[in-house]
């Protein structure tokens, strides 16, 4: 298993020396069909373009070789790089995302019960020190640790779509065509 905190020791300089902030990193899958996923944003608009991700992608794999060639193994085996941005519907996962936030639907799930809940629904109210307080559609207003917290993500809603910045989509087609073009010569 990847030390998830040890990659993001190598990850986030990486993104800050370009300028974004790390959001999270996770890794998914098992055995050869493992993911590496890391979400980062440009805080001037809250999201990374494809561009920025392909930027991020090669400074993440770059250093990460460099280590390997040390003699620093940070994940065993093989895995696949994923750069994106976090989306609309982003998690929660910084004590900013959660004041940043404020006012729209989220679904928090905790790590054991609080109040009889574990999963939690509704207008996030927002952070006050490590305290984060949601409006429950069904429990009413609950605060919790954010330690307790497993994991937290935005509701898309159209009050959401509304305050998010368009997204930038320029670059897409390129990569489409990439991807037809790879499919034609297998």
């Amino acid at each position: 298993m990847a030390d998830i905190a040890r990659l993001t020791q190598v990850i986030e300089p990486e993104a800050e020396a370009l300028g974004f902030e790390l959001v999270r990193v996770k890794m998914t899958g098992s055995g050869d069909e493992r993911t590496l996923q890391v979400m980062a944003e440009d805080p001037q608009t809250g999201q990374l373009v494809v561009e920025q991700c392909a930027q991020l992608s090669r400074a993440i794999s770059d250093r990460v070789d460099a280590l390997e060639e040390e003699g620093v193994e940070l994940v065993e085996g093989a895995y696949n790089l994923e750069v994106s941005s976090p989306g609309i519907d982003r998690p929660l996962t910084r004590a900013k995302d959660y004041a940043n936030w404020a006012g729209h639907e989220a679904k928090i799930s905790l790590i054991e019960k609080v109040d009889g809940h574990r999963q939690l629904t509704g207008e996030l109210v927002g952070i006050e020190g490590d305290i984060v307080t949601i409006e429950d559609k069904q429990a009413g207003r609950i605060a919790v640790p954010l330690s307790k917290v497993h994991s937290a993500q935005l509701i898309l809603t159209d009050r959401l779509i509304a305050a998010t910045q368009p997204l930038d989509l320029s670059g897409v087609e390129d990569i489409e065509e990439l991807e037809q073009e790879e499919e034609v010569n297998d």
